[in-house]
């Protein structure tokens, strides 16, 4: 019974997107089908079948139909595409994820409801890799950025036919208002200078108001902190706190690494800057006699 529900499925919601668009068009035109009624000459056409894939559904049978003119626009389908967004995105990952266009085409059939062939994948992945450009390009000159986060991760990603760790470049702008976004990021080796001076100048040429920058975090890459200070001349630099409790931690003895990590914390985060200097005092003078590893 659950078979038969299963494929049936498929015909009746084509029918029924079907018969959407037929009232589409009956609105479109004004008029139902064999009213006659004064008109400016344009009529139903017929119309065409065509084969569309929802997610958990599978492949579907439409009849589109049109009018005499083509000037009928409908809103239920989207235009030159063969599945719907979410379904796009599904294959856009299993790509990401080192799947092949080979593989995925030949697993889809069970994973997705219909097979999608491996020039699919790639015009997919294409549309992928053309709206990431346009988001990395994006104009800047609105965002109020006071400062700046920098950094350089590794990220797995597809090059060529395989997926090898790829250092990238990262900077996360805070705005006035507290709030984060990720202004860009790129391929390169975080201890570039070159590199960051790159990734600095395209942030501005894309109209980041670097006069607005007030602070600078970083990990303390010497490199790093030269080319910040000379693209960013009237901001301060900081050490990332993450990184430079790792740096402490990392000389700690093993039994005192979570009171020592406690207390980084209460002097970080401390409500005041007369607070946080009374704490790093106390912290002094309680831990002056700890045994720091070198």
């Amino acid at each position: 019974m659950l078979k038969l529900i299963k494929d049936d499925l498929p015909r009746a919601i084509g029918e029924y997107l079907s018969g959407l668009i037929r009232l589409e068009l009956e609105q479109f035109l004004g008029r139902k089908p064999y009213e006659r009624k004064q008109s400016d000459g344009n009529h139903r056409n017929g119309y065409y079948q065509r084969r569309f894939s929802l997610k958990r559904i599978g492949e579907v049978l439409v009849r589109v139909a049109r009018d005499r003119r083509g000037q009928f626009r409908r809103c239920v389908l989207p235009r030159s595409k063969r599945y719907e967004r979410e379904l796009r995105q599904d294959i856009c990952l299993l790509y990401l994820t080192g799947v092949s266009t080979r593989s995925l085409s030949l697993i889809s059939a069970k994973l997705l409801g219909r097979k999608v062939s491996a020039g699919e994948v790639s015009l997919v992945s294409k549309e992928l890799v053309e709206a990431v450009e346009r988001w990395r390009n994006r104009d800047l000159s609105q965002e109020r950025i006071k400062y700046l986060i920098n950094d350089g991760v590794h990220f797995k990603m597809r090059v060529v036919d395989s997926v090898e760790s790829v250092p990238v470049l990262v900077v996360v702008g805070v705005r006035e208002d507290g709030g984060k976004v990720v202004l860009g990021f790129q391929a390169g080796d975080r201890e570039s200078a070159s590199g960051w001076r790159e990734f600095f100048r395209d942030l501005k040429r894309r109209g980041l108001r670097w006069e607005l920058i007030k602070l600078g975090v970083m990990d303390g890459i010497p490199a790093l902190e030269q080319v910040f200070k000379e693209e960013f001349p009237q901001a301060e630099v900081q050490r990332c706190l993450v990184h430079l409790s790792r740096n402490v931690l990392a000389k700690v003895p093993r039994k005192l690494k979570g009171e020592i990590a406690s207390e980084l914390r209460g002097i970080f985060y401390a409500p005041s800057q007369e607070k946080a200097r009374e704490r790093l005092a106390d912290f002094k003078n309680h831990r002056k006699d700890i045994y720091f590893q070198h």
